[in-house]
């Protein structure tokens, strides 16, 4: 038997599909790159990194952190599906106001972006059988439009209509995944009834033209805290059983997967009670799983695909290799929510752990190192030079504001740091400590962590470098340790 929810980490929005007897995941990365995660499975429970569509995007000043920045905003809710030979990823961008297709051969291959023209809110695209495409996207007003068979744009003169409407009050249907299935089609939504939690809907018709009719499905919370598990799409197995994939909203983790098994009553899908454990699907051929955090020596030239930059990175001031990550700051940032070249994982439930040697001979005056628990309200445990003296260094962000609230002094440049998070019953905090001749010493208690939409993402691991007064400094990054409680 496995955990379920399957994957006690940030991966919201997720689509999927089954290509043979491969499971194939995307989920939303916002403003993290390389970005538009896809994840592969044998089984529906063990997931790995498959491969990331794009390393960036159309690269802007805000992507760039050179003019503002784009937390919460970035790629959202892809389509992932399967025509033809090609594998297509189709999402939208709230910063550009754009929506981006991209195909590929293999889903582990090169992924090629082709035009498309128009804005489609959380999307979802259906191959029809008679050859015609269409795409099926909005909030509240959900419309259905047909599509050139390349994707470039509307068809002229081709299907546009509202096939679902939500009322006030309450956050209306979105999140949109549209298939066709035994010669019907179905609308997976989810909404948020005014005096509910989040909820999963179907609708389905016999004609793309005709009546819609359905309602809700599935209004559960595993449990826990009212937060409802929703939002997805569906998949078939090759012995012909159905699953949904949603996620639900974890607190400071993030927004987590959970396997949903599916029935079928008269032609309707039925979603079952979200069960706490599931058994992992038979596999055909056993295969290894790598996990989906890492510790990393940095000896590698390609770095893992567990990490990802926060915003658009200047590889031009990093470098790795030979057992060391190097940072070398470009600009002045204030703290590590506006520096750039921030190097991120995803942290886990229901605890994770992770250690970092900072070594920085090379800062400048006012510069700090080290890690960041990243999210609105962040924490910094750091290494900082001032006055040509070192020291572990605890800042945090509150509502109240950005503050230091301990100091170690330090005899030298180079320090070990470690981080420890606690994600159990919504404790959502994060601990910093420094490793001393006696042993580790707490840096600071621990830092309430909080999910908001100003990043709208779960709170990661990040390893940053920021001058406050002189840009150039550079900081270096070694034996990065990750562990996940219980794993």
């Amino acid at each position: 038997m496995a955990n379920n929810p399957v994957i006690w980490a940030d991966y919201p929005d997720v689509d999927i599909i089954r290509h043979g007897e491969t499971y194939y995941m995307i989920s939303t990365t916002m403003h993290f790159f390389p970005g538009g995660v896809i994840l592969r499975s044998r089984d529906l429970v063990h997931w790995e990194t498959a491969c990331h569509v794009y390393d960036i995007l159309d690269s802007t000043p805000a992507r760039r952190m050179e003019e503002g920045w784009m937390y919460s905003q970035g790629m959202w809710a892809a389509s992932l599906r399967y025509h033809d030979g090609l594998f297509h990823a189709v999402f939208s961008a709230n910063d550009t106001h754009t929506t981006y297709h991209y195909t590929a051969e293999s889903v582990e291959g090169t992924w090629t972006r082709r035009p498309m023209k128009g804005f489609y809110h959380d999307n979802s695209i259906l191959f029809d059988d008679d050859g015609k495409t269409y795409i099926v996207y909005g909030n509240r007003e959900i419309r259905l439009t047909e599509l050139r068979s390349d994707l470039s744009e509307p068809l002229p003169g081709g299907l546009d209509r509202v096939i679902v409407r939500d009322t006030p009050p309450g956050l209306g249907y979105e999140g949109s995944h549209i298939y066709k299935i035994g010669g019907r089609y179905y609308l997976f939504l989810i909404h948020w009834p005014a005096g509910h939690m989040r909820t999963e809907a179907v609708f389905s018709s016999d004609s793309l033209t005709g009546e819609w009719t359905g309602g809700d499905v599935l209004e559960d919370d595993m449990g826990f805290f009212r937060q409802g598990v929703a939002q997805g799409g569906i998949v078939d197995t090759p012995d012909g059983d159905w699953y949904a994939m949603l996620f639900q909203d974890h607190g400071a983790v993030g927004r987590i997967p959970v396997l949903v098994p599916v029935c079928w009553e008269d032609g309707f899908p039925k979603l079952e009670t979200p069960p706490h454990e599931i058994h992992p699907l038979p596999e055909r051929e056993s295969l290894p799983c790598r996990p989906l955090f890492s510790g990393d020596d940095f000896s590698d030239p390609v770095l893992s695909d567990v990490w990802e930059w926060n915003h658009e990175p200047d590889l031009s001031l990093v470098s790795w290799g030979a057992g060391e990550l190097r940072i070398r700051t470009g600009k002045l940032s204030p703290d590590a929510e506006h520096c750039r070249n921030t190097l991120t994982q995803r942290t886990f439930g229901p605890g994770c752990s992770a250690e970092v040697t900072v070594k920085g001979e090379d800062l400048k005056n006012g510069d700090r190192a080290g890690f960041v628990a990243l999210q609105g309200l962040f924490a910094e445990g750091a290494l900082e030079r001032e006055d040509d003296r070192y020291f572990a260094v605890l800042r945090e962000k509150t509502d109240k504001g950005f503050s230091e609230t301990d100091r170690i002094p330090l005899e030298g440049p180079s320090v070990r740091l470690r981080m420890s998070f606690d994600f159990r019953d919504l404790r959502d905090t994060v601990r910093f400590a420094v490793e001393t001749a006696d042993g580790w010493k707490d840096l600071g208690g621990p830092h309430k962590l909080v999910y908001r939409l100003d990043h709208f993402t779960g709170v990661r691991v990040g390893l940053f470098c920021a001058s406050t007064r002189e840009a150039g400094g550079s900081a270096g990054f070694s034996a990065f340790r990750y562990a996940v409680d219980g794993e």
